[in-house]
This record gives structure tokens, C-alpha cells and sequence, in this order.
């Protein structure tokens, strides 16, 4: 049997695909650094074994799956291909298994963890499906018919994979480390719309998305009816969003749906996905059972209650997922007092960002900023925290040894925003509130 070693087991893809291959009977360990990441939990309730990254780990008869985040340089990879063992990139491996299953690609600049990870879940209210979530969740099923996974467009990793279906959330600059403008990322999403071979689901409002050509059938979904999917009647309550859905003209009603969601974002997922079911003729009703149990996906909107206040731990660290998060926040808390405790994420995004971060905060009541979070890649920059506090009028610093000034939002919904180690800032805030009781 072969026994496969993952490189950066604790990325979140890398995480996911060892889940995957672990559900698959197959032999998976893997090496990271030692200090704590949430993905690591589902890792270990699985018995997959995480070692520090040392060369040791590298023996005869493996397959490396090498994470992007490490290059060829990494002494683990290059042991291994000294060793002449097969070594295989995150990406490109995932593109050889995904070709086992009828799949579906969910990418875009925003939306991709919470499009796929509900998009995994309604599909297997009705046919068995794999799945692989950037949120570190990854399960591989017996005899699955699909396989749901989020495809990256960082540094066009996404160009690896050739899947069935595609759904594309938007098209936004981000990763400025790597692309170069707005044009750049279009450019890559052009690219990748080439390689889907059944149908791509787009989002009709984007106007970047509009411009995309392809050799399969495009469906724009949206609020608008010059789309081909599209809501009406949208009402929320206490049980989340209702809503109808037309296909191609108001003659088609595809049904009536809830989502236990808030926000104009979580019907468009909704929208996408239904889409999908619908073109797969996947049943319908199976389909809506299957989105009111949805509970979310890790670190998107994730609640948690202490007496009057409401903590949110959200992966948000672009404007763009700031405003969403805060509309959700509004629609399903309208009473609260709505407060952004916020962790920049890598030096190149908050400087190329800086205004737009500060327009998406200054949405909240009451902003905190923690330090910038760097990465792997980049570990410093030129600005600092200060260069965004200053735009923004009503901000303070927060870190882990002043989170108590958030006790004083008695009715808050607190948003802990980012991509960094933020959850580190939410532990020690509710470190101190169990120290009161």
C-alpha cells in the first residue's frame, strides 16, 4: 500500500485531499509546523498522524504531495527528489483524482469556501458526493457519483483541473502578490472557463464574469431576471431566507427554498448550487431538505453565545467578504450593536486594499484592529496597523492581552474577522469573560 506524506498537511486544501485519500483506505501522515491550526482537529479525529517538518520524515516507497505554499527548496521535498520518489504539487494531484468523478469546480475571488461547502451538502441530500473544503474539511465517500471541490485562482493553480461543471462566484483583484490587476485575474478565469466540459454557473451581476466565452453553455444566476437562474419573493425570518426560483423565464418556477442563512451572498450560493442540482436533474425535493439542515462551513459566519453578546468567527480578509459578513450580521441581528474585530491579512493586500478596508470597517459600529498578519511569503512590509487605524474614525488596537475592552459592547455581536490567527485574539477574549464568572 502506498503511503502518502503530505507536505503542509496543515494548509487547508492539503488537509482536506489527506482527509480524502484517508477516506479512501489509503495510508496518509503528513508534516507541518508545530504550532496549533484549526484544520489540524479534523486531522487527528481521523487518527492521521501530523509530525514536525524534519528530512527523517522522507522514506523509500512514498508519494510526496507537495503543498504550494513550500517551494522545491523545502529540505522535505528535496530529500525526496533526491530520494527519486514520485513527488506530486497539491494541485496537479488533484486534478488526476478529481477526473474519477462527474465534478464540480466552485471558484471566484469570494465565496468559494461557503459555495462549496453548501454545495457539498445539498448535493448529498440526494446522490453520494466527495467533496475537498478550503476550510480544511475534506471526506471521501464509497462509490460517490460527484465530487465537489474548491479550485483556487492563486497563481492559476486552478488551470490544473478540467472538471465537468464550474461555478464562479465573482471576479475581484486580490492576491496582488501575484496578479497583476484586474485584467490579470479575468485573464485567469478565462483561461480556466476553457477547461470546463459540461456547463459553467456565473454570477450575472458581475461584470467581469459577463465577459467570460466558453465552449459550454453559460448560466448567469443572480436577483436580476435577465438572468437564467434567478430569485424572487425573498423573504427573511426567523428560520433564515425563503425564497422562489425561476429558471430561464417566470414560465419555470424550479421551486420555493430556505436557507437558514442571512444575506443576499448565502441566497446566491443557494442560487448557484440549486442550479447545478437542477442541470444534473438531481431531485428537487431531496435538494430542499437538504438546504435547511445546511449549518455553515468553519470559520464562515461560525457563532458562539456568551450572555448577551454574540461572537462571530469569520475567514473574512477582503473588503469585499467585510461587507458581506457585516450585512449578515445587520439582517440577522438587527437590534445588536454590530462590532469588526479585525486582523489584516499579508502586507501587499492591506497596503494595495488600504482605502477599501477602511470604507468596508467603518460599516460596523465599532471597529478593533489587530496587528497585520503576514505569511509564509511575505513576512513584512512598509505600512503598518496604524496606516489603516488612521482612516478609519471610530478604531482601536486590540491584541491578545487587551481583548477586555470588548466586554463593554453588552449587546454586541462581535465579528473576529481574518485570515490570520485572529481565533487566537476571540480564545483569549473568552479566556476573560469565563474568569468573571
Amino acid at each position: 500500500m502506498t503511503l502518502f506524506h503530505f507536505v503542509g498537511i496543515k494548509g487547508a486544501g492539503m488537509s482536506s485531499l489527506a482527509q480524502i485519500m484517508h477516506d479512501m483506505g489509503h495510508k496518509v501522515q503528513g508534516s507541518d509546523i508545530e504550532n496549533t491550526v484549526f484544520t489540524e482537529i479534523a486531522l487527528k479525529n481521523k487518527g492521521i498522524k501530523i509530525l514536525p517538518f524534519d528530512v527523517e520524515n522522507i522514506q523509500e516507497g512514498m508519494t510526496v504531495i507537495a503543498g504550494n505554499a513550500f517551494p522545491d527548496t523545502h529540505p522535505e521535498i528535496a530529500k525526496a527528489y533526491d530520494m527519486g520518489l514520485e513527488v506530486k504539487r497539491y494541485h496537479i494531484f488533484l486534478g488526476e483524482f478529481m477526473s474519477q468523478y462527474t465534478s464540480v469546480a466552485v471558484t471566484g475571488a469570494h465565496g468559494k469556501t461557503s459555495t462549496t461547502g453548501l454545495l457539498s451538502h445539498v448535493m448529498n441530500g440526494d446522490q453520494k458526493t466527495s467533496f475537498l473544503i478550503g476550510d480544511g474539511t475534506g471526506m471521501g465517500l464509497p462509490d460517490s457519483s460527484y465530487f465537489a471541490f474548491e479550485a483556487c485562482e492563486y497563481r492559476r493553480h486552478f488551470l490544473s483541473y478540467y472538471p465537468d461543471y464550474a461555478i464562479m462566484t465573482n471576479i475581484d483583484f486580490d492576491h496582488p502578490d501575484y496578479f497583476k490587476d484586474l485584467q490579470d485575474v479575468t485573464n485567469a478565469f478565462q483561461e480556466m472557463a476553457s477547461n470546463v466540459k459540461k456547463a459553467i454557473v456565473a454570477w450575472g451581476h458581475d461584470a467581469e464574469l459577463r465577459k467570460i466565452k466558453a465552449d459550454v453553455p453559460i448560466y448567469f444566476y443572480g436577483f436580476e431576471h435577465d438572468n437564467d437562474v434567478y430569485a424572487e419573493n425573498i423573504q427573511t425570518s426567523s428560520k433564515g431566507t425563503t425564497f422562489d426560483v425561476y429558471f430561464k423565464s417566470k414560465n419555470e418556477l424550479i421551486g420555493t427554498f430556505t436557507t437558514p442563512m442571512y444575506g443576499d451572498h448565502h441566497v446566491l450560493n443557494a442560487l448557484a448550487v440549486i442550479a447545478i442540482c437542477h442541470l444534473e436533474k438531481l431531485d428537487i425535493e431531496n435538494i430542499k431538505e437538504a438546504l435547511l439542515t445546511f449549518g455553515g462551513v468553519k470559520r464562515r459566519f461560525s457563532e458562539s453565545f456568551y450572555d448577551n453578546q454574540i461572537l462571530i468567527d469569520d475567514y473574512a480578509h477582503h473588503p469585499r467578504e467585510i461587507n458581506a459578513t457585516i450585512e449578515s450580521a445587520r439582517k440577522k441581528y438587527p437590534e445588536n450593536e454590530v462590532v469588526a474585530v479585525f486582523q489584516p491579512h499579508t502586507f501587499s493586500r492591506t497596503e494595495t486594499f488600504l482605502n477599501e478596508f477602511a470604507e468596508s470597517l467603518n460599516l460596523a459600529d465599532k471597529v478593533y484592529l489587530c496587528d497585520i498578519f503576514g505569511s509564509i511569503r511575505e513576512q513584512q512590509g512598509e505600512l503598518t496597523i496604524h496606516d489603516l487605524k488612521a482612516l478609519i474614525p471610530n478604531a482601536d488596537l486590540i491584541s491578545e492581552e487587551s481583548v477586555s475592552q470588548l466586554q463593554k459592547h453588552d449587546n454586541g455581536v462581535i465579528l473576529f474577522m481574518g485570515a490570520g490567527d485572529i481565533q487566537k485574539v476571540q480564545k483569549a477574549y473568552v479566556t476573560s469573560l469565563s474568569h468573571l464568572i
